[in-house]
């Protein structure tokens, strides 16, 4: 499979923003955006212009990059929100947020969604009692996602909860740190996101 193997720091600044996507780091002064807060490359401190499709696809490449997700498999997910009822836009981060490898990050049993999507291949997590270990297994309203009995000694699921005090718990999942369970209690809202994503450009990259 497919997967970015380069510095991961080079996507935040990239984006010209933290994506978060190395884990307690990011919360450091160790964090590249805050000492390099222009775009990698030669010309990364030129004053590019915007034209309307780059702007469209950097919004698009930000969103792809939070979640770690790979183009082929961003497509399919636009497919099944152009194909769902209500918006777009807003059915597609629904989506995103659903996959396995979030909810684990979200509540907190890993610091970063590529730790997380380790972790889950590894076999760590149960759903609904289940074993599941594919990171874009999509939960639903209901869903329980525990860390499986002998995985609760791990250190890193143990420092993550610790961790997960600083970053909280979004209000449409809720967890038990005492039990290693993680419950879905509702599909996120656009309110519950406060990402700075644009997610009506991604439409309109994919509705040319």
């Amino acid at each position: 499979m497919a997967r970015y193997t380069q510095a991961s720091c080079r996507l935040c600044r990239r984006e010209g923003l933290k994506l978060f996507l190395k884990g307690e780091r990011c919360y450091t002064d160790k964090c590249a955006i805050e000492r390099r807060n222009y775009p990698p490359g030669e010309h990364g401190q030129a004053r590019p212009k915007f034209s309307e499709y780059s702007i469209q696809l950097r919004e698009k490449q930000k969103l792809r990059r939070i979640y770690g997700v790979l183009e082929s498999q961003f497509r399919r997910y636009f497919a099944m929100a152009d194909r769902a009822r209500g918006v777009t836009g807003e059915t597609l981060l629904q989506i995103l947020e659903r996959r396995l490898d979030n909810i684990v990050y979200r509540v907190g049993f890993a610091t970063s969604r590529a730790e997380a999507r380790q972790l889950v291949r590894h076999g760590h997590f149960r759903v609904n009692g289940r074993k599941v270990d594919i990171p874009s297994y999509l939960v639903r309203t209901g869903d329980a996602v525990s860390v499986r009995e002998r995985s609760r000694q791990v250190t890193r699921i143990q420092e993550a909860v610790e961790l997960a005090q600083r970053r909280g718990v979004p209000e449409w999942l809720e967890v038990d740190p005492t039990t290693f369970t993680g419950i879905v209690k509702a599909l996120p809202t656009r309110a519950d996101l406060t990402m700075p994503i644009n997610e009506k450009l991604v439409v309109e990259l994919y509705s040319k």
